[in-house]
């Protein structure tokens, strides 16, 4: 089983349980060592899951987020400013994802929920072999932001709006993406 597909599965046993869940129980579930279980919590928990670890225990704290997807544009130089702007307002930033015409969807879990996390976004960037997915759509791309409630969402996209990151919406994407929705 893939480790990306079995955080999933982990992350639906954490949601339905109302207590807390052994790692062995999960690796009995999977097939996998308790350290793979260990490993896989960590990595949830660098991805933005809300998971903690009790003395019986994994838990995954519930509380219902509130999501909307925002359509942006932007310059390299101007990424870490955009991400901050979102985490300091209270947003986490889910994923980013563009919507090409001809190639379609194509995402990345980021789950940036701190300055911290936008710095060591930036810094991987920076060090590896890849480059930001909005440049295959020249500067466009799109996050789903999550927040606590609504007005947290709606004052994240008044200063997207503000400081010029909102972009225009095509005829040729999606009517979720439309609707904020995807």
């Amino acid at each position: 089983m893939k480790g990306d597909i079995r955080r999933e599965g982990i992350v639906e046993i954490l949601m339905k349980s109302d207590a807390p869940v052994p790692a062995k129980k999960l690796s009995e579930e999977f097939g996998v060592s308790r350290q793979i279980i260990v490993k896989d919590i960590a990595t949830l928990k660098n991805n933005g899951y809300p998971v903690s670890a009790l003395s019986r225990g994994y838990v995954i704290d519930k509380k219902q987020y509130v999501k909307k997807v925002f359509k942006i544009i932007h310059t390299e130089e101007e990424v870490q400013k955009e991400l901050n702007l979102i985490v300091d307002l209270g947003g986490c930033i889910d994923d980013v994802f563009i919507y090409h015409k001809y190639y379609n969807k194509i995402s990345a879990k980021l789950g940036i929920k701190s300055r911290l996390d936008v710095e060591k976004f930036l810094e991987n960037i920076k060090s590896g072999k890849s480059s930001l997915l909005m440049n295959v759509t020249a500067g466009y791309h799109y996050h789903t932001v999550s927040a606590e409630d609504e007005n947290t969402l709606q004052i994240i996209e008044n200063e997207l709006k503000k400081n010029g990151f909102l972009a225009p919406l095509q005829e040729y994407e999606p009517e979720e993406i439309k609707r904020g929705e995807l």
